[in-house]
Protein backbone atom coordinates (compact mmCIF):
# COMPACT_ATOMS: atom_id res chain seq x y z
CA UNK A 1 0.00 0.00 0.00
CA UNK A 2 1.94 2.50 -1.27
CA UNK A 3 1.35 6.52 -0.31
CA UNK A 4 0.98 9.10 -2.24
CA UNK A 5 2.58 12.03 0.04
CA UNK A 6 1.28 15.11 0.05
CA UNK A 7 3.95 17.74 0.59
CA UNK A 8 2.42 21.40 0.80
CA UNK A 9 3.19 22.69 4.26
CA UNK A 10 5.75 23.03 6.21
CA UNK A 11 4.69 22.23 9.84
CA UNK A 12 2.47 19.74 11.41
CA UNK A 13 -0.99 19.19 10.57
CA UNK A 14 -3.77 19.59 12.65
CA UNK A 15 -6.86 18.55 10.37
CA UNK A 16 -7.71 16.60 7.31
CA UNK A 17 -11.27 16.43 5.63
CA UNK A 18 -12.60 14.86 2.83
CA UNK A 19 -15.67 16.24 0.90
CA UNK A 20 -19.17 14.39 0.23
CA UNK A 21 -17.99 12.98 -2.66
CA UNK A 22 -14.37 12.01 -1.27
CA UNK A 23 -12.86 13.51 -4.25
CA UNK A 24 -11.04 16.37 -2.52
CA UNK A 25 -8.78 16.81 0.52
CA UNK A 26 -8.38 19.44 2.54
CA UNK A 27 -5.83 20.02 5.03
CA UNK A 28 -4.69 22.42 7.99
CA UNK A 29 -1.62 22.70 9.63
CA UNK A 30 0.67 25.24 12.09
CA UNK A 31 1.84 27.21 9.42
CA UNK A 32 -1.21 29.41 8.74
CA UNK A 33 -2.19 27.79 5.46
CA UNK A 34 -5.53 25.67 4.04
CA UNK A 35 -4.63 23.40 1.08
CA UNK A 36 -7.28 21.35 -1.08
CA UNK A 37 -5.94 18.50 -3.26
CA UNK A 38 -7.16 15.78 -5.75
CA UNK A 39 -7.51 12.64 -3.57
CA UNK A 40 -6.89 10.18 -5.73
CA UNK A 41 -3.48 11.94 -7.50
CA UNK A 42 -1.86 13.93 -4.54
CA UNK A 43 -1.90 17.05 -7.03
CA UNK A 44 -2.67 20.27 -4.75
CA UNK A 45 -5.38 22.04 -6.65
CA UNK A 46 -5.51 25.52 -4.48
CA UNK A 47 -4.47 27.27 -1.40
CA UNK A 48 -6.58 30.02 1.09
CA UNK A 49 -4.69 32.31 2.56
CA UNK A 50 -5.71 34.92 4.87
CA UNK A 51 -5.20 33.46 8.78
CA UNK A 52 -2.32 34.48 10.57
CA UNK A 53 -2.42 32.03 13.03
CA UNK A 54 -1.60 28.21 13.27
CA UNK A 55 -4.93 27.21 11.81
CA UNK A 56 -6.44 24.34 13.65
CA UNK A 57 -9.03 23.00 12.02
CA UNK A 58 -11.22 22.81 9.00
CA UNK A 59 -14.37 21.56 7.96
CA UNK A 60 -16.28 21.34 4.11
CA UNK A 61 -20.23 21.23 3.62
CA UNK A 62 -22.41 18.93 2.00
CA UNK A 63 -21.90 20.60 -1.87
CA UNK A 64 -18.35 21.33 -1.51
CA UNK A 65 -19.40 24.91 -2.52
CA UNK A 66 -18.02 26.82 1.50
CA UNK A 67 -15.38 25.39 4.07
CA UNK A 68 -14.22 26.80 6.90
CA UNK A 69 -11.71 27.11 8.90
CA UNK A 70 -10.84 28.10 12.91
CA UNK A 71 -7.32 29.27 13.70
CA UNK A 72 -5.04 30.53 16.64
CA UNK A 73 -5.10 34.49 14.95
CA UNK A 74 -8.81 33.99 17.56
CA UNK A 75 -11.20 33.99 14.10
CA UNK A 76 -12.96 31.58 11.61
CA UNK A 77 -13.80 32.01 8.15
CA UNK A 78 -15.83 31.42 5.40
CA UNK A 79 -14.60 30.35 1.74
CA UNK A 80 -15.73 29.76 -1.54
CA UNK A 81 -14.19 26.67 -2.14
CA UNK A 82 -13.59 27.09 -6.29
CA UNK A 83 -12.37 30.61 -6.05
CA UNK A 84 -10.38 30.75 -2.65
CA UNK A 85 -12.36 33.69 -1.68
CA UNK A 86 -13.17 34.48 1.95
CA UNK A 87 -16.72 35.35 2.56
CA UNK A 88 -16.67 35.93 5.79
CA UNK A 89 -14.35 36.39 8.66
CA UNK A 90 -15.71 35.97 12.51
CA UNK A 91 -13.59 37.27 15.31
CA UNK A 92 -13.44 35.78 18.45
CA UNK A 93 -11.62 36.82 21.87
CA UNK A 94 -9.53 33.26 21.75
CA UNK A 95 -8.84 31.06 19.25
CA UNK A 96 -11.05 28.74 17.47
CA UNK A 97 -9.80 25.27 18.05
CA UNK A 98 -12.69 22.80 15.92
CA UNK A 99 -15.51 23.99 13.31
CA UNK A 100 -17.91 21.67 12.07
CA UNK A 101 -21.44 22.16 9.24
CA UNK A 102 -24.52 20.92 10.78
CA UNK A 103 -26.45 18.39 8.32
CA UNK A 104 -28.12 20.81 6.34
CA UNK A 105 -25.25 23.85 5.99
CA UNK A 106 -26.96 26.04 7.52
CA UNK A 107 -25.22 26.48 11.09
CA UNK A 108 -21.73 26.33 11.77
CA UNK A 109 -20.01 25.56 15.34
CA UNK A 110 -17.40 26.87 16.71
CA UNK A 111 -15.29 26.07 19.77
CA UNK A 112 -13.29 28.76 21.44
CA UNK A 113 -10.48 28.27 23.42
CA UNK A 114 -10.45 29.60 27.66
CA UNK A 115 -7.64 31.82 27.56
CA UNK A 116 -6.45 34.81 28.85
CA UNK A 117 -9.53 35.43 31.44
CA UNK A 118 -12.15 34.24 28.56
CA UNK A 119 -14.13 31.53 28.98
CA UNK A 120 -14.25 28.61 26.45
CA UNK A 121 -16.91 28.66 24.29
CA UNK A 122 -19.23 26.30 21.61
CA UNK A 123 -20.67 28.90 19.41
CA UNK A 124 -23.52 28.27 16.66
CA UNK A 125 -23.34 30.84 14.08
CA UNK A 126 -25.78 31.22 10.92
CA UNK A 127 -24.59 30.33 7.34
CA UNK A 128 -26.36 31.16 4.25
CA UNK A 129 -25.28 27.98 1.76
CA UNK A 130 -25.25 31.28 -1.46
CA UNK A 131 -21.68 32.44 -1.93
CA UNK A 132 -22.89 35.28 -3.02
CA UNK A 133 -25.22 36.09 0.00
CA UNK A 134 -24.17 38.37 3.07
CA UNK A 135 -23.27 36.74 5.49
CA UNK A 136 -24.72 36.61 9.85
CA UNK A 137 -22.39 38.40 12.51
CA UNK A 138 -24.52 37.28 15.59
CA UNK A 139 -24.09 34.33 16.92
CA UNK A 140 -27.86 31.96 17.31
CA UNK A 141 -26.60 30.37 20.44
CA UNK A 142 -23.05 30.26 22.61
CA UNK A 143 -22.67 27.57 25.16
CA UNK A 144 -20.38 27.98 27.67
CA UNK A 145 -19.65 24.99 30.61
CA UNK A 146 -19.68 27.55 33.53
CA UNK A 147 -17.29 25.85 36.17
CA UNK A 148 -16.73 22.78 34.35
CA UNK A 149 -13.72 21.67 32.08
CA UNK A 150 -13.22 23.33 28.67
CA UNK A 151 -14.28 21.52 25.42
CA UNK A 152 -11.63 21.07 22.98
CA UNK A 153 -14.07 19.52 20.59
CA UNK A 154 -17.71 19.03 19.09
CA UNK A 155 -20.02 18.14 16.36
CA UNK A 156 -23.59 17.80 15.50
CA UNK A 157 -26.03 14.95 16.89
CA UNK A 158 -27.91 13.69 13.43
CA UNK A 159 -30.80 15.98 12.82
CA UNK A 160 -29.18 18.85 14.21
CA UNK A 161 -31.28 18.07 17.97
CA UNK A 162 -28.26 18.67 20.17
CA UNK A 163 -24.42 19.30 20.08
CA UNK A 164 -21.77 17.10 21.48
CA UNK A 165 -18.55 18.45 23.03
CA UNK A 166 -15.63 16.61 24.76
CA UNK A 167 -13.70 18.12 27.36
CA UNK A 168 -10.32 17.95 28.63
CA UNK A 169 -11.46 16.05 31.44
CA UNK A 170 -12.28 12.79 29.35
CA UNK A 171 -16.14 13.61 29.53
CA UNK A 172 -18.40 14.08 27.06
CA UNK A 173 -21.01 16.43 27.27
CA UNK A 174 -24.77 16.32 25.16
CA UNK A 175 -26.34 19.49 24.81
CA UNK A 176 -29.63 21.09 24.27
CA UNK A 177 -27.67 24.13 22.34
CA UNK A 178 -31.25 26.08 21.56
CA UNK A 179 -31.67 26.33 25.11
CA UNK A 180 -28.21 26.34 26.48
CA UNK A 181 -28.40 23.21 28.53
CA UNK A 182 -26.90 20.04 29.30
CA UNK A 183 -28.91 17.19 28.57
CA UNK A 184 -26.42 13.97 29.39
CA UNK A 185 -22.73 14.33 30.73
CA UNK A 186 -20.51 11.24 31.11
CA UNK A 187 -16.77 11.01 31.66
CA UNK A 188 -15.96 8.05 30.16
CA UNK A 189 -11.72 9.10 29.67
CA UNK A 190 -9.25 9.70 32.05
CA UNK A 191 -7.44 12.06 30.07
CA UNK A 192 -8.00 15.15 27.14
CA UNK A 193 -10.04 14.32 23.99
CA UNK A 194 -8.18 15.12 21.22
CA UNK A 195 -10.97 13.80 18.66
CA UNK A 196 -14.49 13.02 18.07
CA UNK A 197 -15.87 12.14 14.53
CA UNK A 198 -18.93 10.78 14.10
CA UNK A 199 -20.97 8.39 11.78
CA UNK A 200 -22.04 9.28 8.36
CA UNK A 201 -25.66 9.45 9.84
CA UNK A 202 -24.69 10.75 13.19
CA UNK A 203 -25.95 8.18 15.21
CA UNK A 204 -23.13 7.79 17.00
CA UNK A 205 -19.76 8.62 17.60
CA UNK A 206 -15.91 7.76 17.96
CA UNK A 207 -13.77 9.89 20.54
CA UNK A 208 -9.74 9.51 20.96
CA UNK A 209 -7.83 10.19 24.17
CA UNK A 210 -4.79 11.18 25.80
CA UNK A 211 -5.33 8.05 27.92
CA UNK A 212 -4.55 5.64 24.67
CA UNK A 213 -8.06 4.68 24.26
CA UNK A 214 -10.58 5.43 21.46
CA UNK A 215 -14.31 4.78 22.49
CA UNK A 216 -17.56 4.65 20.40
CA UNK A 217 -20.74 5.97 21.69
CA UNK A 218 -24.68 6.74 20.88
CA UNK A 219 -25.47 10.15 20.15
CA UNK A 220 -28.93 10.08 20.99
CA UNK A 221 -27.95 8.08 24.77
CA UNK A 222 -24.19 8.67 25.22
CA UNK A 223 -24.24 4.67 25.53
CA UNK A 224 -20.59 3.11 25.49
CA UNK A 225 -20.65 0.81 22.61
CA UNK A 226 -16.92 -0.30 22.07
CA UNK A 227 -13.35 0.48 23.51
CA UNK A 228 -10.51 0.08 21.83
CA UNK A 229 -7.04 0.20 23.88
CA UNK A 230 -3.39 1.20 22.73
CA UNK A 231 -0.17 1.51 24.04
CA UNK A 232 0.04 5.16 22.95
CA UNK A 233 -1.45 8.49 23.49
CA UNK A 234 -4.23 9.06 20.31
CA UNK A 235 -4.76 12.21 18.64
CA UNK A 236 -7.34 11.20 16.26
CA UNK A 237 -9.65 8.27 15.05
CA UNK A 238 -11.90 7.65 12.77
CA UNK A 239 -14.51 4.86 11.26
CA UNK A 240 -13.91 3.15 7.65
CA UNK A 241 -17.44 2.85 5.97
CA UNK A 242 -18.41 -0.18 3.67
CA UNK A 243 -16.19 -2.41 2.82
CA UNK A 244 -14.86 -3.17 5.99
CA UNK A 245 -15.82 -2.69 9.52
CA UNK A 246 -12.24 -0.76 10.94
CA UNK A 247 -12.02 1.36 13.17
CA UNK A 248 -8.05 3.82 12.69
CA UNK A 249 -6.76 5.64 15.41
CA UNK A 250 -3.44 7.58 15.51
CA UNK A 251 -1.28 9.25 18.02
CA UNK A 252 2.22 8.69 19.45
CA UNK A 253 4.20 9.95 22.28
CA UNK A 254 4.95 13.51 21.71
CA UNK A 255 7.85 15.32 20.71
CA UNK A 256 9.61 15.77 24.30
CA UNK A 257 9.25 12.31 24.87
CA UNK A 258 10.65 10.38 21.80
CA UNK A 259 13.80 13.38 20.76
CA UNK A 260 16.13 10.51 21.78
CA UNK A 261 14.12 7.39 20.67
CA UNK A 262 13.56 6.12 17.10
CA UNK A 263 10.23 6.49 14.84
CA UNK A 264 9.34 2.76 16.10
CA UNK A 265 9.35 3.75 19.69
CA UNK A 266 7.29 6.66 19.10
CA UNK A 267 4.54 4.66 18.06
CA UNK A 268 3.75 6.76 14.87
CA UNK A 269 1.25 4.33 12.95
CA UNK A 270 -2.03 4.11 12.17
CA UNK A 271 -3.70 0.91 13.78
CA UNK A 272 -6.34 -0.66 12.56
CA UNK A 273 -9.11 -2.03 15.04
CA UNK A 274 -12.24 -4.52 14.18
CA UNK A 275 -14.84 -2.38 15.15
CA UNK A 276 -17.42 -5.03 16.87
CA UNK A 277 -14.51 -7.33 18.12
CA UNK A 278 -12.23 -4.46 19.53
CA UNK A 279 -8.97 -6.32 18.53
CA UNK A 280 -6.20 -4.84 16.31
CA UNK A 281 -5.66 -6.10 13.04
CA UNK A 282 -3.03 -4.29 11.45
CA UNK A 283 -0.33 -1.03 11.52
CA UNK A 284 0.72 1.13 9.02
CA UNK A 285 4.02 2.78 9.36
CA UNK A 286 5.73 6.16 7.97
CA UNK A 287 5.32 9.07 10.02
CA UNK A 288 7.98 10.28 11.24
CA UNK A 289 6.30 12.43 14.06
CA UNK A 290 3.29 11.67 16.04
CA UNK A 291 -0.25 11.28 14.18
CA UNK A 292 -2.58 14.25 14.47
CA UNK A 293 -5.45 13.59 12.40
CA UNK A 294 -6.99 11.01 9.96
CA UNK A 295 -9.72 10.86 7.48
CA UNK A 296 -10.82 8.27 5.41
CA UNK A 297 -12.39 8.32 2.02
CA UNK A 298 -16.62 8.56 2.32
CA UNK A 299 -16.28 5.31 -0.29
CA UNK A 300 -14.40 3.58 2.08
CA UNK A 301 -11.27 2.79 0.02
CA UNK A 302 -8.74 5.37 0.83
CA UNK A 303 -7.43 7.18 3.48
CA UNK A 304 -5.55 9.75 4.89
CA UNK A 305 -3.03 10.60 7.66
CA UNK A 306 -1.39 13.44 8.59
CA UNK A 307 1.46 13.89 10.94
CA UNK A 308 3.59 16.43 13.20
CA UNK A 309 5.92 15.62 10.48
CA UNK A 310 4.53 18.09 7.81
CA UNK A 311 3.44 15.50 5.59
CA UNK A 312 -0.42 14.64 4.56
CA UNK A 313 -0.01 10.39 3.49
CA UNK A 314 -2.92 9.43 1.05
CA UNK A 315 -3.50 5.50 1.49
CA UNK A 316 -5.03 3.51 -1.20
CA UNK A 317 -5.89 -0.22 0.02
CA UNK A 318 -4.51 -2.60 -1.98
CA UNK A 319 -7.63 -5.58 -3.47
CA UNK A 320 -6.52 -7.71 -0.29
CA UNK A 321 -8.20 -5.70 2.02
CA UNK A 322 -11.21 -5.54 0.41
CA UNK A 323 -11.30 -9.13 0.87
CA UNK A 324 -9.96 -9.71 4.52
CA UNK A 325 -11.63 -11.87 6.97
CA UNK A 326 -11.55 -12.49 10.64
CA UNK A 327 -10.86 -15.92 11.13
CA UNK A 328 -13.09 -17.68 13.69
Amino acid sequence: MRPILLQGHTRSLTQIKYNREGDLIFSVSKDKVVNVWYSHNGERLGTYSGHQGSVWTVDVNSTSTMIVTGSADNSAKLWDVRTGRCLKTWEFKTAVKRVDFNEDDTMVLCVTEERMGFSGTVTVLAVNPNVEASQSDEPIATIVNTGGPKAVVAGWGNLNKYIISGHVDGSIIQWDWKNNEKNLSIKPHSDLITDIQFSPDRTYFITSSKDKTAQIFESESLAHKKTYTTDTPLNSASFTPKYQEFVIVGGGQDAMSVTTTSARAGKFESRFYHKILEEEVGRVRGHFGPINTIAVHPDGKSYSSGGEDGYVRVHHFDPDYFKFKIES
